[in-house]
């Protein structure tokens, strides 16, 4: 059945969701694990760079205001490591200044999310093609 070979590819998406706030980080969590998504947190840049070494995750959520190491910088280190180098990032912040938008995408991030303009259904959505290193057509 087609349905589920969607489903199986579904569930073996493994999501590595980094932020810090954690109200935020539960209803998203929430979301994608309704949805049929692995998700591993991380809750600070430090954390998160370990995290994403170890789990190997197939895509990354992340956000630019972190304790410990920003998000600019977990972008940064994750692209000079070999081993998260072709993971693909989405960053979800809430900041949208287009300094902030311009830096992370030229860093190498797929895409840059505002928190304020998504919600966790479309972010869920989205999640196959991002996986994949497609980013969305909007």
């Amino acid at each position: 059945m087609v349905w589920d070979a969607v489903q199986h590819e579904v569930d073996e998406i493994t999501v590595l969701l980094i932020e810090d706030d954690q109200t935020f980080a539960d209803m998203y969590r929430f979301r994608l694990e309704l949805d049929g998504y692995r998700v591993i947190e991380a809750h600070d840049g430090k954390a998160a760079l370990e995290v994403a070494t170890t789990a190997r995750p197939d895509l990354i959520f992340l956000d630019i205001k972190l304790p410990h190491v920003d998000g600019l910088t977990v972008l940064e280190a994750l692209r000079a490591d070999p081993s998260t180098r072709n993971t693909p990032v989405v960053i979800l912040s809430a900041y949208g200044e287009d300094d902030l938008r311009q830096r992370g995408l030229m860093l190498g991030a797929l895409e840059y999310l505002v928190k304020s303009h998504v919600v966790p259904d479309e972010v869920s959505r989205a999640i196959p093609g991002w996986a994949a290193g497609v980013p969305r057509g909007d």
